[in-house]
């Protein structure tokens, strides 16, 4: 036990610090390496295998929404990022250059992609002539760099993993379609399997992506009231096509500008799945995304059966679950212990006693809650108990997003707020950018998060201003 005691004080409390706590864990649990490149990150096979399954997930999804994989290049010339100028200095801060190839100064400079916009709109200009070539449902999984200032694993980092979406459609009403059935597939991928809960609406003019005519959000809060943008979907009209000069002859045989749309979620959901869901003694992951989903722990080993036993059990369960028996040497205390670090969602032990009785021990992680469980029962009783926990932690989640969410209708009661509850703000907002300005100022960082698409009325007037209102906003710090 002491070694199982040492593991745990290594982690520090998530109420203590709960930055340092998060470092903890994504060093403890084996996520991430620090790199000797400035901001970026090693994702070592644990962290790996959860965003594998993150990514078949939705794979999948996008699959069954008749969305086609490619990949682009990850080098833009520059004179291809600069043909749509709001796009491209929306992101210029963050650009990275390559100016050299080999030994040679290169006659236009590349910019490693931040995103990809212009890299599908150069190709669509040549591969759509006709309403027949619409739509184009594509998507790319890939790497994206973007030049952070601060940067700290799966949340802000200067290299990421990502997918992003990138869609024409002959209509406005069509692209406008498809960015909403985006976001809500997003949103129940993380219902469904993240158990995340989350406020999904749309963007202030201020926040929105580069280049967009209307951005719309995803946004879990964090167990410390912080929120995430946790997946964005924007529609852009044709505003790129016209920058590009994508036509298409539609069926009145006239020439037309397609609408496009644009969609991604990244590697961030990581951190997402961590700081929702974890605690002290480490990961708490989802059943659906664990890499482990059950860990066979065989205690006194040594004795005659005993790991026989475990394997039988291993090969039964592996039929509908990704198992692991961990017969190594180390006591099971240190176990027990590793596989609570590292999320896994159940643990099933078996000795000489419960060989006896047969019958094994089950314990959850989410709860601790043990449970006697005769052998010819456990796939069906693992099965139940994979739900259980899954429904658990929404609702766990759900409630700490609900506890933290608070009401403003005046400024002073907003900047109380702020200052001493953590958590999300619904206040009504007039729409002027300057309001937006003076709250995140005088906040120390909350912002807007975004105007849900079922609108409360709080009040009449701007909690900043006083003016008439527009829109009832949800504010709060981000990540």
């Amino acid at each position: 036990m002491a070694e199982n005691k040492k593991m745990v004080e290594a982690i520090t409390s998530r109420d203590e610090d709960f930055a340092k706590w998060y470092t903890d864990i994504v060093k403890k649990a084996e996520l991430v390496d620090y790199s000797n490149v400035k901001g970026c990150m090693v994702i070592r096979p644990y962290g790996y295998a959860i965003w594998e399954n993150i990514q078949a997930d939705l794979d999948r999804r996008f699959k069954q929404t008749g969305h086609e994989n490619v990949y682009m290049p990850m080098f833009i010339p520059e004179s291809l990022l600069q043909k749509e100028k709001d796009h491209v200095a929306g992101f210029a801060p963050e650009c990275a250059w390559v100016t050299v190839g080999g030994q040679e100064k290169l006659a236009e400079r590349l910019c490693v992609r931040p995103t990809s916009e212009t890299l599908f709109c150069e190709h669509y200009k040549k591969i759509i002539n006709t309403y027949r070539d619409l739509p184009k449902l594509y998507n790319q999984w890939c790497s994206v760099v973007r030049w952070e200032k601060t940067t700290r694993p799966f949340l802000r980092t200067s290299e990421f993993l990502w997918q992003e979406g990138h869609t024409m459609h002959e209509t406005e009403e069509e692209a406008r379609e498809e960015t909403l059935r985006m976001l809500h597939i997003y949103e129940s991928f993380y219902r469904e399997t993240l158990a995340i809960p989350a406020v999904i609406g749309k963007k202030t003019e201020k926040e929105k992506f580069a280049g967009a005519e209307e951005t719309y959000t995803i946004e879990p809060m964090m167990h410390n009231g912080v929120a995430l943008q946790g997946g964005t979907s924007h529609y852009f009209g044709d505003g790129f096509a016209k920058s590009f000069g994508i036509t298409y002859t539609g069926k009145d045989n006239k020439l037309h500008y397609p609408h496009q749309t644009s969609w991604g979620v990244s590697t961030r959901m990581i951190g997402a799945i961590i700081m929702v869901h974890g605690d002290d003694d480490g990961l708490v992951l989802p059943p659906k995304i664990s890499p482990i989903q059950v860990a066979v722990i065989p205690v006194a080993q040594h004795k005659e059966g005993v790991l026989e036993k475990a394997n039988e059990l291993k090969q039964e369960l592996e039929k509908n679950f990704r198992v692991k028996l961990d017969d190594s040497d180390h006591a099971p205390g240190w176990k027990f212990a590793e596989y609570e670090m590292k999320g896994v969602p159940v643990r099933v032990e078996i000795g000489p006693k419960d060989i006896e009785k047969n019958q094994c021990v089950v314990v959850r992680r989410d709860t601790r809650e043990k449970a006697f469980v005769p052998l010819c029962e456990l796939t069906e009783f693992v099965k139940k108990l994979m739900e259980d926990i899954h429904n658990s932690m929404y609702e766990r989640a759900l409630k700490n997003t609900q506890e933290k969410t608070f009401c403003a209708t005046s400024y002073d009661e907003f900047i109380d707020i702020a200052k001493n509850h953590p958590g999300f703000i619904k206040a009504m907002w007039c729409g002027d950018g300057e309001c937006e300005d003076k709250l995140k100022d005088a906040t120390g960082g909350v912002k807007s998060r975004c105007i849900p698409f079922e609108e409360e009325h709080i009040s009449d007037t701007c909690v900043c201003c006083g003016k008439p209102a527009k829109h009832m906003v949800y504010w709060g710090k981000q990540y």
